[in-house]
């Protein structure tokens, strides 16, 4: 039998104590702390002199070849993973329930119709996945279906099995360990099942995707450990209101973390979108008071958003200031210069804020389209059609430089716009409103 010793574990730094303290010397959080089990195998106790060990080696004599990599069949997920999984790879999917991780993998599983995919359903039956899949269109020939709870079990599945090219656990807050103490989900068998499974995937050199929930707070259940485990950490994000997926990554050992990847979920599954600037922007009605188009960096990809604003006079002693996808705190702070730099009145009336299509911006580049937005509804004209506008702008009313405006200006002409609006071309928001909006 395995021996097992308490220790206090912090959910968010993954600091241990030999005892639980209300503040964590590490990062300062308060209470949270959580009892952890740790096992102990017993073949320890017998010293260390029957243990291989390897040794040191030249860095130099390490080949540089980069590693062979195994093609999704979606560009928009080889995107995000660098090229696509890398033999041995483990890769956290997380993300909110219901935001499409299990069809996003049915998808990939569809498109590797040449490589055997095996499916471990610990939340889903079999006949719940066969009901997936035909709503896809999907014959799953090339699916195997394993319903299993336990690590080891499936390890030894993975070891035994001939043909595997890639392993799906859906999901690893179901999984458990005989050799670890604690219900299914607790933070010591979440982690002790991830590195279970990770030293299957480099044994056997077969990527795995763990599919994990995300918390209230919006990180991944389970400690904090877990990220340090695994090789790649992707998040799909979207909301049940709106068709569109976003897919990034915090982290990734084999490729960068600056690349999204854009999908529309529909009956038929999860389709990749080619071209996201001209879908989001094919409902915009271009005769319309109080719309700006903006470019937003996501990673390295220029995206052209939609950025909506209504003025309406306030029916109260106090304006509300509401807003949508954007900082409500930033929208104060550019309505306070829009009235002192800029000469605009907005103590007596409402602003509203809403970037279409449902998507969340935070980079100060949208600051200057949110002030002409805002600037177009409340004189009730609408933008030239032909600008996109992108800055930060400062308290004294300058518009100040922004990261990679080359890139930003290259998309916006290809898809049409032909005047840019940004530090280049407007010293001050002023100016800037004076060359934007239509006379």
């Amino acid at each position: 039998m395995p021996k097992f010793k308490t220790v206090y574990t912090c959910k968010n730094c993954s600091y241990t104590s030999r005892q639980w303290v209300g503040q964590c010397p590490e990062c300062g959080e308060w209470n949270s702390f959580v009892e952890d089990v740790v096992s102990a195998k017993e073949s320890k106790q017998g010293g260390t002199s029957s243990r291989n060990f390897d040794r040191p080696v030249k860095l130099s004599s390490v080949s540089s070849k980069p590693p062979k990599r195994v093609s999704t069949g979606i560009d928009e997920f080889d995107r995000v993973l660098g090229g696509g999984f890398v033999p041995g790879q483990v890769v956290l999917l997380a993300g909110e329930p219901g935001v499409g991780k299990s069809t996003i993998l049915t998808e990939i599983s569809k498109s590797l119709r040449d490589t055997n995919v095996l499916y471990v359903c610990g939340e889903e039956s079999a006949e719940q996945i066969k009901l997936r899949t035909a709503r896809m269109n999907y014959d799953a020939e090339n699916l195997l279906v394993l319903s299993e709870n336990s690590a080891e079990a499936i390890s030894s599945n993975i070891e035994k099995s001939e043909g595997i090219g890639l392993v799906i656990i859906d999901s690893i807050q179901t999984l458990f360990s005989e050799e670890l103490l604690g219900a299914p989900g607790s933070l010591v068998q979440v982690r002790g099942c991830s590195q279970i499974l990770t030293n299957t995937a480099k044994k056997v050199g077969i990527p795995i995707v763990l599919v994990g929930h995300v918390t209230k707070q919006g990180v991944v259940a389970g400690p904090k450990v877990l990220e340090h485990i695994v090789d790649t950490i992707l998040y799909l994000e979207g909301d049940s209101q709106h068709l569109f997926r976003i897919l990034r990554t915090s982290k990734n050992r084999f490729g960068a973390v600056s690349e999204v990847g854009i999908f529309e979920m529909e009956e038929g599954g999860m389709n990749e979108v080619k071209n996201p600037s001209e879908l989001f922007l094919k409902q915009r009605d271009q005769n319309s008071s109080g719309s700006c188009i903006t470019v937003v960096m996501e990673g390295n990809r220029p995206l052209l958003f939609e950025v909506q604003a209504l003025t309406v006079p306030t029916s109260f002693g106090y304006p509300r200031r509401t807003s949508s996808g954007f900082s409500n705190n930033r929208l104060q702070v550019l309505i306070a210069v829009l009235e002192r730099r800029a000469g605009l009145n907005l103590s007596n009336h409402d602003v509203y804020i809403n970037i279409a299509g449902g998507f969340k911006v935070t980079e100060y580049a949208v600051d200057l389209a949110v002030c002409l937005a805002i600037a177009s509804s409340l004189k009730d004209k609408p933008i030239k059609r032909e600008i996109v506008a992108f800055g930060e702008c400062g308290l004294n009313g300058e518009i100040r430089k922004v990261s990679h405006q080359g890139k930003r200006s290259v998309e916006a002409k290809k898809l049409g716009y032909k005047e840019i609006v940004s530090s280049d071309k407007a010293k001050n928001i002023f100016e800037a409103v004076k060359k934007s909006l239509v006379q």
